[in-house]
């Protein structure tokens, strides 16, 4: 087990050690939240853990992003030039493809997983280990899934939602996911410092795209209601390859969320433009409709 696996595992832990240890029950916040006349639910099924989650939330938000990671972010986008930024992302996108292809033929998406077969051929060849996104050029698109999506598509729950201390936003079933995915050719390849590098610049580059979406974060009534709902909206999104349907939050919230997300987990590049996608499904549903 490399170095990463083990500080993720190590953080699992500690979450749980922390749920038992809080000093403040979820009646308790939501007095202080009312004293302050913020809306705190305290009854979501999904969310026992919720006095633990909002203490570490706001560890996560309110310092490490504040005094850490927006300013190494803010520097990096400032002094990488933005064709070495591209070309950072397009190589830790195509480590994942091995990945996308299992995953899809698991789902029973045999075609899905061809596209990357294809795409992670084509672009550790011609595209310089995956520096350059050939595949994407000649129309094979990026068809990512994850294992946590693979179990959900057997019929395994989410389970209780969780904040994890440096990662964000998680559930059971999506941190088992992210742990297995972490074993696929050629992840197992790579020694701790390169997997280091790669998992840094996921966050630094997810955390980049969420500059403009900041001021609605914070002008939320509940930022952390807010982050937990649209965390299990966008996770149904990506299950159901958007088809959820109409839920509790809008197109523009979950296009938001999207953004946000993908700085917590530092990895979820294609899910910025997963709203839209299920925006043209759903056109495509009304045109066959309407004939």
């Amino acid at each position: 087990m490399d170095l990463s696996k083990s500080l993720i595992a190590g953080l699992i832990i500690a979450t749980g050690f922390l749920g038992g240890c809080a000093s403040n029950n979820a009646q308790e916040q939501a007095q202080a939240a009312q004293s302050d006349n913020v809306v705190v639910d305290t009854a979501n099924p999904r969310d026992p853990f919720e006095s633990t989650n909002r203490e570490i939330w706001e560890f996560n938000w309110e310092v490490l992003d504040a005094y850490i990671l927006r300013p190494v972010t803010v520097t990096y986008v400032t002094v990488m030039p933005k064709v070495a930024r591209t070309g950072l992302v397009n190589i830790t996108d195509n480590l994942q493809e091995p990945a996308n292809f299992l995953n899809n033929v698991f789902q029973g998406k045999v075609d899905d997983g061809l596209d990357s077969l294809a795409r992670f051929l084509i672009n550790t060849t011609v595209g310089l280990v995956g520096t350059f996104d050939v595949a994407s050029k000649i129309g094979i698109e990026r068809k990512r899934e994850q294992f946590g999506e693979t179990l959900a598509v057997w019929g395994v729950e989410t389970g209780p939602f969780l904040m994890l201390p440096f990662l964000g936003p998680s559930d059971p079933r999506s941190f088992t996911g992210d742990y297995v995915d972490g074993f696929a050719f050629p992840m197992t390849l790579i020694d701790g410092t390169v997997n280091l590098a790669r998992i840094g610049i996921s966050i630094l580059e997810a955390r980049a795209q969420l500059m403009d979406q900041e001021a609605q974060l914070e002008q939320s009534i509940d930022d952390y209601a807010f982050v937990r709902n649209a965390y299990f909206e966008n996770l149904e999104f990506r299950v159901t390859d958007g088809q959820s349907g109409d839920k509790a939050i809008d197109d523009e919230q979950l296009d938001d969320f999207a953004d946000f997300e993908a700085m917590l987990e530092g990895s979820d590049f294609d899910s910025y433009n997963l709203p839209e996608e299920g925006k043209k499904e759903d056109k495509e549903k009304d045109d066959i409709d309407n004939k």
